[in-house]
C-alpha cells in the first residue's frame, strides 16, 4: 500500500472532523445561480456603489486556488470551468461553524458559496459570502501554484491536474469541441449526413498503415481496430446517400510522437457526382469558416510559422514540386533502372517492395520537398503506385487524381476523385497483395465484399480524410498532438 505523505495524513484527519460534524467530506448536489464566467459577462461594467444598490445575490461553487487571512475575515479564489472569482469570508457574515470550516479548509477543496456581489478595494468583482458551504474535501494537494506539473509526460498522464493548474490546457480542452461542431454544422450545412460505422474490422482495408490486432472470443476470430474509414462510407454512396461524412476514433499500431497518437480523431466525407476540385473547394472553405466563426483571425502561429488561411491556397502536382527543388522531372518516361539509379545518386534507401517508379517518386518527395510546403498547398498528381484507391487520370494513367493538403510540412488532408470501376479497383488490391507479400506490413487487404458493392455501381465521387487532431493543432496553435488530445496514449510509468 502507498505510504501517504504528511500533508496527506493531515488531510484525511481533517476530512474525519468534518465527518465528526455531521458532513458528508465529499459532499452531495449544490444549485447554483452563476459559474464565475456568468458574474463576469454580467456585471463586470458595473461600478461597486451600482453592485452594492442592486444586492445581488449569486450561488456560486469551484475549488479552492489561493486562500489568505486570519482573524476575523479572510479572501479565496475558487475556480470553476470557467475561471476564478475572489470569495470575501467574513466571521459575522458567515458564523463561527462555517468560518472555522473555511479557516482549516486546504488549496483543492470544492466549496459551495451563497452570497451578494460587490467590488473590493483593488477594484476586483468579488463575492460577499453569506453562507459557506464545504462540498469536498481534497485528499491529496494541488502542485506547487507557481509552477504546477512542470514535468511534460506528468502533465500529460495527470491530465486532470493538469486542467486544475493550466489554463491553457483549459482553453484547449474547451475550444476543441467547438472546432468539431463547427465542422459538424458547415458539413450538415452541405447537405452531408453524418453517419457511424464499424470500429472491427475483419480485414485491413482504407489505408496503409499497420492495425492494432483484438480477437472475438465468440466467433474465435482475429480482428482488426480500423486504420480508415473510407470503404464503410462508399459503401453507402452505392446505397445512394450521396453525401455522407464520419468523425471518429481510428488505431494504427504505429510509433508516438509530436504529430502522431495510436489513436486518433479522423474526418472522411465523400460526395457524389463531385471530383477533386469539389473537394479542394470544400477543404479551403471549412478551414476558414472555421478560423472565422470560432477564432475571429486568419492568421495562425504554427511550428515557427505564421499561418495563413486566406485564399486561393497554392497547387502543385507533385512531378512539379520536385523537379522545382531536384531538376528531376518524373513526368517523363523512366525505366525503374533509372529510377533506382536516381535514388542511389541521392542517397535515398529503396525497400524491396518499393520497386516502382511510382514508390522511388514518392521517395524524392518526402526527402526533398515536404518540409517545405508551409502555406496552406493543394499537392496533386500522386503515382498510382502509392494510391490503390484512386482514380486513373484519364490524360496520364501513371498518375491518379488525388490530393494532400499540406501546411507547414504537415499533411493535413487526402483527398480523392475515387475509384469506382470495380474491376480495376480489385487489380489494385491484388497489387497491394503482392507488396504484403514482400514484406510492406502497411498493404491493404482484397476486400471482395467492396468488389461486390461497386459492381452495383457507385456514383462517380469526390472523398477525403483530414486528421482532426492536426488540424486542431494548427487552430490552437499547439506544437504536439499530445496537447490536444485529453487523454493521450503514455507510457507505463518506470
Amino acid at each position: 500500500m502507498r505510504e501517504l505523505t504528511e500533508q496527506e495524513q493531515v488531510r484525511r484527519e481533517k476530512a474525519e472532523d468534518i465527518r465528526a460534524m455531521g458532513m458528508d467530506p465529499f459532499g452531495h448536489r449544490f444549485e447554483r445561480t452563476h459559474t464565475s464566467g456568468d458574474i463576469r459577462k454580467q456585471y463586470s461594467d458595473k461600478t461597486g456603489e451600482e453592485l452594492e444598490a442592486l444586492n445581488i445575490p449569486v450561488t456560486v461553487a469551484g475549488r479552492i486556488m489561493t486562500k489568505r487571512g486570519k482573524g476575523k475575515a479572510g479572501f479565496m479564489h475558487i475556480q470553476d470551468r470557467d475561471g476564478q472569482i475572489q470569495i470575501y469570508v467574513k466571521l459575522d457574515n458567515v458564523g463561527e461553524e462555517n468560518y472555522n470550516l473555511f479557516l482549516k479548509a486546504d488549496l483543492g477543496d470544492i466549496v459551495g458559496i451563497e452570497g451578494t456581489l460587490f467590488i473590493t478595494h483593488t477594484g476586483e468583482l468579488s463575492v460577499r459570502a453569506m453562507k459557506y458551504i464545504h462540498l469536498v474535501k481534497a485528499l491529496r494537494p494541488l502542485p506547487e501554484k507557481f509552477h504546477g506539473l512542470t514535468d511534460i509526460e506528468e502533465r500529460y498522464r495527470r491530465r486532470y491536474v493538469d486542467l486544475i493548474m493550466n489554463e491553457d490546457s483549459k482553453r484547449v480542452a474547451f475550444l476543441r469541441p467547438k472546432i468539431i461542431r463547427c465542422i459538424q454544422n458547415f458539413m450538415d450545412n452541405r447537405g452531408f449526413t453524418e453517419v457511424e460505422t464499424p470500429i472491427l474490422s475483419t480485414l485491413l482495408t482504407g489505408a496503409s498503415a499497420r492495425p492494432f490486432i483484438t480477437h472475438h472470443n465468440t466467433q474465435d476470430l482475429d480482428m482488426y481496430l480500423r486504420i480508415a474509414l473510407e470503404l464503410p462510407l462508399k459503401r453507402l454512396l452505392v446505397g445512394g446517400m450521396e453525401a455522407v461524412y464520419e468523425i471518429g476514433r481510428v488505431f494504427r499500431n504505429e510509433g508516438m510522437d509530436p504529430k502522431h497518437n495510436p489513436e486518433f480523431t479522423l474526418m472522411e466525407a465523400y460526395l457524389a457526382y463531385s471530383d477533386l476540385e469539389g473537394m479542394m473547394e470544400l477543404t479551403e472553405s471549412m478551414y476558414q469558416t472555421i478560423a472565422k466563426e470560432v477564432f475571429g483571425k486568419m492568421t495562425y502561429q504554427f511550428s515557427g510559422y505564421e499561418i495563413n488561411l486566406e485564399g486561393p491556397w497554392k497547387r502543385i502536382s507533385m512531378a512539379d514540386a520536385i523537379k522545382e527543388k531536384t531538376g528531376i522531372d518524373f513526368k517523363t518516361d523512366m525505366t525503374l533502372e533509372q529510377a533506382l539509379a536516381l535514388a542511389n545518386e541521392h542517397h535515398i534507401p529503396v525497400e524491396e517492395h518499393q520497386h516502382s517508379v511510382g514508390h522511388i517518386m514518392n521517395l524524392f518527395f518526402e526527402k526533398y520537398v515536404e518540409d517545405t510546403l508551409i502555406q496552406p498547398t493543394f499537392l496533386y498528381g500522386h503515382p498510382i503506385e502509392i494510391s490503390p484507391l484512386t482514380k486513373k487520370n484519364p490524360n496520364d494513367p501513371r498518375f491518379v487524381d488525388r490530393f494532400e493538403l499540406f501546411i507547414a510540412g504537415k499533411e493535413f488532408a487526402n483527398a480523392y476523385t475515387e475509384l469506382n470501376d470495380p474491376i480495376d479497383q480489385l487489380a489494385r488490391f491484388e497489387e497491394q497483395l503482392k507488396e504484403k507479400n514482400l514484406g510492406n506490413q502497411e498493404a491493404n487487404d482484397i476486400d471482395n465484399d467492396f468488389i461486390e458493392a461497386l459492381e452495383y455501381g457507385m456514383p462517380p465521387a469526390g472523398g477525403i480524410g483530414y486528421g482532426i487532431d492536426r488540424l486542431c493543432m494548427l487552430f490552437l496553435e499547439q506544437e504536439s498532438i499530445r496537447d490536444v488530445l485529453l487523454f493521450p496514449t503514455m507510457k507505463e510509468r518506470s
